[in-house]
């Protein structure tokens, strides 16, 4: 696969960015596409792995070796069919997927990998440009089945998309104004820019999925009319109940849950109404973010693009080391520390740091009392004299979500759930405790990735096929 020197002769490159001091004031996208000669040069570096672990690195089956060696030949429309094949929507996954197949590349143990994010990227996005990409696939037979699809996130468009190609009549039913789930609502602009989630709504309202936006089931839509009004019905609606910090002073004004800030900046960049509750901003304000993962570095970008004085980040578990040991780690993905381009603009992040409580005055926080922690295995401990103070006008909460919403819709289809408290079922036939009703993606397994959603949208569809016509040609 590319060229079989390749790795050898050809410094690994990827895509720039935008300097931090200009793309800190807007929104929009801020990364750099690779050069065409460049590009090639990158798909040439993937060597002829006798196993490629890539492959075990991503959840989609990505077929990684292959369009690397049609990029590197410059035969980017048969890269683009080969990157469709696996995965319905690769210029997503190519901008916000944390890339466990460059984790799992062979040059990796190295600390080389071949950019494969930044390939595939590169591939839908020149399809997209030409028109192929997005051309709709009609189907010439239909098979007068219904299928009900809750929730527009990854999951559940993936599903849709596939369940209309397989001649199916999929409907789509989203209780925000728009569809696209968290990668409409969650993910900020300069990550994911909405019209890039919009054009492939628009495909595939052009392939035939049915949009209900608005609608929310099991508060606005009963279950006992999905039900009776589809002949099978997908939940994936995501896990949504967010993991709270039940101190004193959790009921001050000015603290957060991060899924309530984020959403109201995409609505305010995308001109969307900001919905009920307070506004928030952190323009002028000391901002703290609670949690290290993904989601409070978006928290970071959007509180910085906001006009933030200063923004801290706390991180309850230790610094994870500069460096993993690939011996006990390759192909896996590895802990170690990472610093994403949000935590690049200007954050400060503090390690095995808790928080004790918060203060305020005027029923406005002002201020957090934390503490450092010592870690020995599972057990935390607060160490004796540690106590430290940070002013905050602002806190956001991105400790992440334990689970699905367990209220309204799953409480009234009395589904059952596994012990972390989301819906049972088996990544083989998806299905839930109650006849004609399947599950799949976060609201399945937990919290989790883009590519993971994908995946488990792609295989519920091949399920559902299946059930309702005896047989599926749909991939898994």
């Amino acid at each position: 696969m590319g060229k079989i020197t390749g790795f050898l002769e050809i410094e690994r490159a990827d895509r720039g960015s935008e300097p931090i001091a200009e793309r800190v004031k807007h929104f929009r996208e801020f990364a750099e596409p690779i050069a065409e000669g460049t590009l090639r040069g990158q798909a040439a570096r993937c060597m002829d792995c006798g196993i490629p672990f890539c492959h075990t690195g991503c959840p989609v089956n990505n077929q990684i070796p292959d369009w690397n060696d049609l990029v590197y030949k410059g035969d980017f429309a048969r890269a683009s069919a080969n990157l469709h094949s696996t995965n319905n929507f690769p210029e997503i996954t190519g901008r916000i997927c944390p890339a466990p197949c460059e984790a799992a590349c062979t040059l990796n143990l190295d600390d080389t990998p071949v950019t494969i994010k930044s390939i595939e990227c590169a591939i839908a996005d020149r399809a997209i440009a030409d028109g192929s990409a997005l051309a709709p696939r009609r189907v010439d037979k239909e098979t007068g089945k219904r299928i009900a699809i809750v929730g527009s996130g990854p999951a559940g468009l993936a599903a849709a998309q596939q369940l209309a190609r397989a001649g199916h009549e999929a409907h789509v039913y989203e209780k925000s104004p728009q569809a696209g789930g968290l990668m409409r609502y969650g993910i900020p602009d300069f990550k994911l820019e909405k019209a890039v989630v919009a054009r492939r709504i628009e495909q595939m309202k052009a392939e035939g999925v049915r949009f209900h936006t608005g609608v929310h089931v099991g508060v606005t839509l009963g279950v006992a009319k999905l039900e009776r009004d589809h002949d099978a019905v997908l939940l994936a609606g995501g896990a949504e109940k967010p993991r709270e910090l039940a101190i004193p002073g959790r009921e001050l004004k000015g603290i957060h849950l991060a899924m309530t800030f984020l959403p109201q900046q995409n609505r305010r960049v995308s001109g969307e109404e900001l919905g009920s509750g307070e506004e928030i901003s952190a323009k002028g304000k000391h901002v703290v973010v609670i949690g290290g993962g993904d989601t409070g570095s978006d928290c970071i970008g959007t509180s910085i693009r906001q006009g933030a004085l200063t923004v801290t980040q706390l991180e309850i578990m230790p610094e994870p080391p500069a460096k993993e040991g690939k011996d006990l780690t390759w192909p896996h993905w590895p802990l170690k520390l990472r610093t994403s381009s949000s935590q690049e603009e200007g954050a400060s992040r503090e390690f095995a740091v808790t928080t004790s409580r918060f203060e305020g005055a005027k029923g406005r926080v002002k201020k957090l009392v934390c503490a450092r922690v010592a870690w020995q295995g599972a057990r935390m401990t607060a160490l004796e004299g540690s106590q430290l103070e940070l002013p905050a006008e602002l806190v956001l909460l991105a400790m992440g979500f334990v689970s699905p919403v367990a209220e309204g819709m799953l409480a009234d289809l009395k589904l059952e759930l596994d012990a972390r408290g989301n819906v049972k079922a088996d990544d083989r036939a998806y299905a839930t405790s109650r006849p004609k009703f399947f599950v799949c993606g976060d609201m399945r397994r937990g919290q989790s990735l883009v590519v993971w959603a994908i995946r488990e949208g792609r295989q519920a569809a091949h399920a559902i096929d299946k059930v309702l016509m005896g047989r599926s040609d749909l991939p898994r």
